[in-house]
């Protein structure tokens, strides 16, 4: 059975009070280390990333029936998923942007203070200089270099389009290659 034909019975297992729970525990487990991983890259500390995990999957709970399957349920969730991050992160206050410095002590306060945070020197360097890109830079860079995304999924999922993410993410390359020259 084709992504496809398996999305479709899952979005019809949802929409079916009976199969609903067992449905959402297979769409849970399907995505949910994907969306860890796309929600982590934005908020960096793991227990920040888990409530903007458990948000997004709250919030896919509560507006399942209002999905129209315009997307895919993929992208519906990295919509979901994207959209939290960056509520928290205002909520927060934190990484609206950042000086490479910065960037720089937060990650090595992550590295102190997470457990679940153990980069390469490599991995940081890389790291501080994502997190001085402006918010849509980084999140740009993040689906397409981490995520392999196409920009049509990017798009989807945040409301921009193709031509506006090729921009930001080249410039976004541009800044992170001048960073490590």
């Amino acid at each position: 059975m084709d992504n496809t034909a398996n999305e479709n019975l899952l979005l019809e297992q949802l929409r079916c009070e009976e199969t609903r729970r067992s449905a959402f525990s297979a769409l849970a487990q399907r995505y949910g280390e994907r969306l860890y991983w796309h929600i982590r890259k934005i908020v960096l500390a793991h227990d920040d990333a888990d409530d903007v995990l458990q948000n997004t999957f709250v919030k896919a709970w509560e507006n399942i029936a209002k999905f129209r399957g315009d997307a895919h349920l993929f992208t519906w969730l990295f919509r979901i998923a994207t959209n939290e991050s960056i509520t928290f992160l205002n909520n927060t206050k934190r990484l609206q942007r950042l000086s490479i410095g910065d960037a720089q002590a937060l990650l090595e306060n992550l590295r102190a203070t997470d457990a679940h945070f153990c980069p390469s020197e490599a991995q940081e360097r890389l790291q501080a200089a994502i997190l001085a890109l402006p918010e849509r830079q980084r999140i740009v860079f993040n689906m397409r270099y981490f995520d392999e995304m196409t920009y049509e999924q990017i798009s989807e999922i945040l409301g921009v389009s193709v031509g506006a993410l090729k921009a930001s993410y080249h410039f976004a390359e541009q800044k992170v290659k001048k960073y490590f020259e």
